[in-house]
């Protein structure tokens, strides 16, 4: 059977030279960490799996898109994927972590995933509301994401994704459940981009 073109896209491999002195998965893409596009840092999310990489007895295979936040200390670390390489990632990963963007929660349901996710939080200068934090509260209600908002519970979260913990949540017909994930998903998006528009004119 012949791959679609997203699945058979090169990702980035490990740098050599990086925690060389540490046992470490090869082969088998084991997390995908993705922040998205946005131009605020996600800084919180790649410490928080950065120290949960650096705990483990043997380093998993770890590949982070990490946008405009620091690169993280973690071999596989790139600044953007193009969309092919994302879904190539996504195919192979047996864990999707991810910002609270629709589109990357969409893309990695589209892959077989329950995705974690932690949303960017508007306190900590990582997004410029707080539509993320509502956003997922509201598909973590519904069973389509696993939502993480401590360091702790991410660390649980990605214990029971290498362990094979469900990928989907049968709370409806598939297809039901994406088109509404896409189609809120516009409707978040289409409001922030019209209030970035609005806001360099505002009178104070």
């Amino acid at each position: 059977m012949t791959l679609p073109r997203h699945e058979t896209a090169a990702i980035p491999q490990p740098r050599s030279g990086a925690h060389d002195d540490h046992p470490q998965h090869t082969g088998t893409l084991d997390v995908l960490v993705s922040v998205g596009t946005d131009k605020h840092h996600f800084d919180r999310l790649l410490s928080w799996v950065e120290q949960w990489w650096l705990r483990q007895p043997v380093r998993p295979r770890v590949v982070i898109q990490h946008g405009s936040s620091r690169p993280p200390l973690i071999p596989g670390a790139t600044p953007f994927l193009a969309h092919d390489q994302l879904g190539a990632a996504m195919a192979q990963a047996r864990a999707v972590v991810t910002h609270g963007g629709p589109a990357s929660i969409t893309e990695a349901r589209r892959h077989g995933h329950l995705p974690i996710v932690v949303a960017r939080d508007p306190a900590y200068g990582e997004h410029v509301d707080n539509h993320q934090m509502l956003f997922a509260s509201r598909m973590a209600a519904s069973g389509i994401i696993r939502l993480c908002s401590t360091a702790h519970e991410l660390e649980l979260a990605l214990r029971d994704g290498l362990s094979g913990f469900p990928t989907h949540v049968t709370t409806g017909p598939a297809a039901a459940q994406m088109a509404a994930v896409h189609r809120v998903g516009q409707i978040v998006d289409g409001l922030v981009a019209d209030k970035r528009r609005r806001l360099p004119w505002r009178r104070k």
